[in-house]
């Protein structure tokens, strides 16, 4: 019978580097988080104290506050898309929207992971802006692949109107997100919603396909409102009169209760949660106990370097995220520029995958040293043996990507990269068991996509705050825009002084241009990455991934480890 034997992995962080250099690190990477930390109070703060005060008048809760009490009082709360639209202006007003005027977020509700979509109803009443439809439509794509519950707290007054044409036609635009509800009703995840106050045209649409529809006696739910029906005015006829609970849970059955107020309402809905079958994870664990890691997750803050030329030890991060610091490492003498293996997060199995960082021996030149970050011949065949075997052993895998790409020249065309590569597009292309993404500081190339970027659609992609994610580094980019103009040693070639000048400024500027593409915080902006996070919290980010693959029952073959595929490319190997 096959073992799964975890070594110990990781040193104290003294071991690692001198208190000087932790210090100095240490930082340079909380200098570098500060801007996102306040980035994300404002997104809390919605419209401010006016916004807030609206919402009290009319004695209802805020998003934010809906949430606290939806939500177990011990569970984080784990928000997906917090900076869309972070900084850009709308309408002839200049308007801001907040995190696209919705929240979407995993908590836990008795004890049962759920993804909540919640209308900000401070900004501009929970309307829908440009990016609002697919921000949603993100939020419920990742509750149909892991199959958690969605919850919808909604309070929308529709299309923010002045920009209707960014989120109204297209294939993301706001008619798709009842096809995601009819979706993730036709595949059996729970959706329970909770109306909550103006719910207009596709506002009113977005609870209707739930499993069960709740009311408050402030909301109402209509296709259009009554100052766009004839007569309404003279008829004294109000939104509410058409469309609320009156109607819809009196008469036309498209809401199932009522309740007086939104403290009500929310009690309801976790009872609702609390029906549903317990989390599956306990059954996976198999006896096992969730562990912290033996080394604190905040300690990544020193450790990982905010400068992405400077090179750092990829197991001393895993040793800050796995359970016990234990590692079962896969296939670790072939393909040293990546890093497999199998560890518990939460007490539960994944698959993991990881780029080295540093130099490695090279296997086909004896005594030579080349450059890890770079995907070669063999680190691709070892990745797309370890993604099938995963896939087919069922496992979660997370991928933490710090990559400059494939290997280029002559030698890595004979070698016959672009195949091999095209070997791991396809495996990660039609596996489906749950993927997460973690891009820790580069992210370029292709290497971006084969590492399981979000193009491959992994359920969750998450930054950091020195992520780099772009085709090639601004500097190289430059060099290649303006080859013709430099020499083998891309020097400037130019007749004159005047002309060397205009050449080293459009260099520069085609270097400023890419770094801005690259900062986190414009890939956040537009839905490039789900979350910015920082190192610090991803050990928390990762336990909820990971319980949430193993909460829904029978959605996935998960086969025990006694007959895992791992075993047997072990094994090839050793004899090999």
């Amino acid at each position: 019978m096959a073992k799964i034997i975890l070594d110990p992995i990781g040193r104290s962080k003294d071991s690692v580097l001198d208190a000087s250099t932790f210090t100095r690190r240490t930082e340079e990477m909380t200098a570098r988080e500060s801007r996102f930390l306040a980035a994300r109070e404002t997104v809390r703060d919605g419209w401010g104290d006016d916004g807030r005060a609206r919402v009290h008048k009319k004695s209802k809760l805020t998003a934010w506050e809906r949430l606290e009490r939806l939500k177990d009082p011990d569970a984080p709360l784990l928000p997906v898309g917090t900076l869309v639209n972070f900084g850009l202006e709308f309408g002839d007003r200049k308007q801001t929207s907040p995190g696209a005027g919705v929240i979407t977020a995993f908590t836990r509700v008795h004890d049962r992971w759920v993804m909540v979509i919640a209308n900000d109803n401070t900004v501009a009443s929970g309307s829908w802006w440009p990016k609002t439809p697919e921000k949603i439509e993100r939020a419920q794509e990742m509750a149909r692949r892991l199959k958690v519950p969605v919850i919808y707290l909604v309070d929308c007054s529709g299309l923010f109107l002045p920009e209707q044409g960014k989120s109204f036609p297209g294939a993301t635009g706001g008619g798709h997100i009842f096809k995601k509800n009819s979706l993730l009703s036709a595949e059996g995840v729970p959706q329970i919603a909770g109306v909550f106050g103006d719910c207009i045209a596709g506002g009113g649409y977005m609870p209707i396909i739930s499993d069960k529809v709740y009311m408050t006696e402030e909301a109402y739910m209509v296709i259009a409102g009554a100052a766009l029906i004839k007569g309404a005015k003279a008829q004294k006829m109000t939104s509410h009169s058409i469309g609320g609970p009156d109607v819809h849970v009196g008469v036309s059955g498209c809401a199932d209760y009522r309740l007086p107020d939104d403290e009500h309402c929310l009690a309801a809905m976790r009872l609702e949660v609390a029906s549903l079958p317990s989390s599956a994870a306990g059954y996976y664990r198999s006896g096992a106990e969730a562990a912290d890691p033996r080394f604190a997750p905040t300690e990544l803050t020193g450790l990982v370097p905010a400068d992405h030329r400077v090179a750092y030890d990829m197991r001393e991060v895993l040793a800050r995220l796995v359970d016990a610091s234990l590692f079962w490492e896969v296939m670790a003498d072939v393909g040293e520029e990546v890093i497999t293996g199998v560890a518990r997060i939460s007490g539960l199995y994944v698959g993991i995958i990881a780029n080295h960082s540093g130099l490695i021996d090279d296997p086909d030149h004896a005594g030579r040293k080349k450059p890890s970050g770079i995907l070669y011949k063999q680190g691709i065949a070892k990745l797309a043996a370890f993604s099938r075997a995963c896939n087919d052993d069922g496992l979660p895998m997370i991928w933490l990507q710090d990559i400059s790409g494939f290997d280029i020249g002559p030698e890595a065309e004979r070698q016959g990269l672009l195949g091999y590569g095209s070997s791991l597009i396809y495996t990660n292309s039609t596996n489906t068991t749950p993927m997460a993404t973690v891009l820790l500081r580069k992210a370029s190339g292709a290497g971006y996509y084969a590492m399981a970027g979000l193009p491959y659609d992994p359920v969750l992609q998450l930054s950091t705050p020195v992520t780099r994610l772009a085709v090639m580094e601004g500097r190289t980019l430059a060099i290649g825009a303006f080859n013709t103009k430099l020499d083998d040693d891309f020097r400037v070639v130019a007749d004159t002084p005047e002309e060397a000048k205009k050449i080293e400024d459009g260099m520069k500027a085609v270097e400023s241009r890419i770094e801005a593409d690259m900062d986190p915080m414009a890939s956040a902006r537009q839905m490039d990455t789900d979350e910015v996070v920082l190192v610090s919290e991803l050990r928390e980010r990762l336990v909820a991934f990971t319980e949430m693959t193993y909460q829904a029952y029978g959605v996935r073959r998960i086969k025990n480890p006694r007959i895992w595929s791992l075993h047997d490319l072990e094994v090839l190997r050793c004899r090999a």
